[in-house]
């Protein structure tokens, strides 16, 4: 065993495991392109202050969790991006994308840091997909991205999910909700615990957010922010619950849901999974009309967004049993050398294969026929293609299917022909 074990809150992937990851992954990208979404990358680490006047102050992301360097050879600090809406809008505004195009369909699978406590499905180096929809936040819009997200969900197969929705109004909106909260909860400073009061003089909207159990009955006689939102925007977050009606899918409205970032407005959302336990929240979003201003673009832009973090939904779908039905492959061909002088016309036959588009494995360690039998099987190899001294005379090429056990001996050409053919790995479902 090495001396050197990885960084606490970080993890290694193996292949077996990499395969779950491509495999959502394929997902996003295909329903990406669908819903006319094109992927976005920005860089890892970024200019402290965007994310302390994006994410907001208060929030317990800047306040406590960010990886943060020493200052770059200009001075300024710089921090591991600790999430991705506030990088995508900087480039936006940067890139003055707007000025092309009205609307912009962005989406992302990127890695993000957090100073976390390392626990299942939460860890300091972690993955999100998500997707940023900019120039317009209309009740259509933030039906467009749940739509997105949901579909990605139930192409993925998972069930027993809650998607929670509730409306934060505007600046104005919560302004007065703030004063409102800060009065209820004045009278119970001595029974919060320490984060709750300290929320409680930064922003009182957090506590609502508190996971502690003690304080459950008390946060749910707190005021609803929806009695604090004007008309106009309950009418449009009722018009987002019509349309989500209209495509079937299911919503609880939770006046006590606020998310954790600060730029969020209006229409908020999270995703929540019985196969998660506590730490139960798989994703979510909302509209953050305020960010670009925020940010320094000079007035603000219509947005709308989601998130998904990748580690918590790929435990919901190995606890759901949704990886067994992968049935994945190894490579499609593994050519077995008879003989250990014939190696190189091995490696000249698997040369082909390759160069025809044909996956294909071979033995590089000089061991025995047998071994290699038993090898192509471990790595769950489609067939075996033998390769000995009647094949180097005749031409001829033993393929044995590895799954049905059919042999069939045919000229290497006629092999990658067939081998060739789109359905050719139907007949390896076991």
């Amino acid at each position: 065993m090495s001396q050197y074990q990885a960084v606490k809150g970080t993890r290694d992937i193996f292949p077996e495991e990499a395969a779950q990851w491509k495999h959502v992954e394929e997902v996003v990208h295909t329903l990406a392109s669908l819903y006319g979404f094109s992927e976005v990358r920005t860089p890892v680490f970024e200019y402290t202050e965007l994310f302390q006047r994006g994410i907001g102050a208060t929030t317990d992301i800047v306040g406590k969790e960010m990886f943060t360097f020493l200052p770059d050879p200009g001075g300024r600090s710089l921090t591991l991006r600790p999430e991705m809406t506030a990088g995508v809008m900087r480039a936006a505004l940067q890139r003055n994308l707007l000025s092309q195009a009205p609307v912009h369909k962005l989406y992302y699978i990127s890695e993000l840091f957090r100073k976390e406590r390392p626990q299942a499905g939460r860890q300091r180096q972690f993955s999100q997909f998500g997707a940023e929809l900019l120039g317009v936040s209309s009740p259509a819009a933030v039906a467009e991205v749940l739509t997105f997200m949901m579909q990605v969900f139930e192409t993925l197969g998972l069930s027993g999910l809650r998607l929670r929705i509730n409306t934060l109004g505007d600046l104005e909106d919560r302004a007065r909700y703030r004063e409102a909260l800060r009065s209820y909860f004045q009278p119970y400073e001595g029974e919060l615990d320490e984060s709750s009061k300290e929320r409680l003089e930064k922003n009182p909207l957090r506590i609502l957010d508190s996971k502690n159990p003690a304080l459950r009955d008390m946060i749910a006689g707190a005021p609803r922010l929806f009695d604090f939102v004007k008309a106009e925007g309950v009418r449009e977050f009722e018009a987002v619950l019509r349309f989500l009606a209209d495509r079937g899918i299911d919503y609880d409205v939770d006046h006590l849901l606020v998310r954790g970032l600060d730029y969020y407005c209006h229409t908020a959302f999270e995703v929540q999974s019985t196969a998660l336990g506590a730490q139960d929240a798989i994703g979510g979003g909302g509209r953050y009309d305020g960010l670009a201003k925020e940010l320094g673009g000079g007035k603000e832009m219509p947005a709308v967004g989601f998130a998904v973090g990748m580690e918590r939904l790929l435990i919901a779908m190995e606890k759901q049993g949704l990886f067994a039905t992968l049935n994945p492959h190894g490579p499609l061909v593994y050519v077995v050398v008879q003989q250990s002088e014939l190696a190189d016309h091995g490696m000249q036959v698997a040369f082909k294969l390759r160069r025809s588009g044909i996956s294909t494995e071979i033995d590089l360690a000089a061991r025995s026929m047998k071994a290699q039998m038993r090898e192509a099987n471990r790595i769950r190899s489609g067939y075996a293609l033998f390769v000995g001294q009647s094949e180097l005379e005749s031409g001829q090429y033993a393929l044995k299917n590895l799954v049905t056990s059919e042999q069939t001996t045919l000229e290497l050409q006629a092999i990658i022909e067939i081998l060739r053919e789109p359905s050719i790995r139907e007949g390896l479902k076991a």
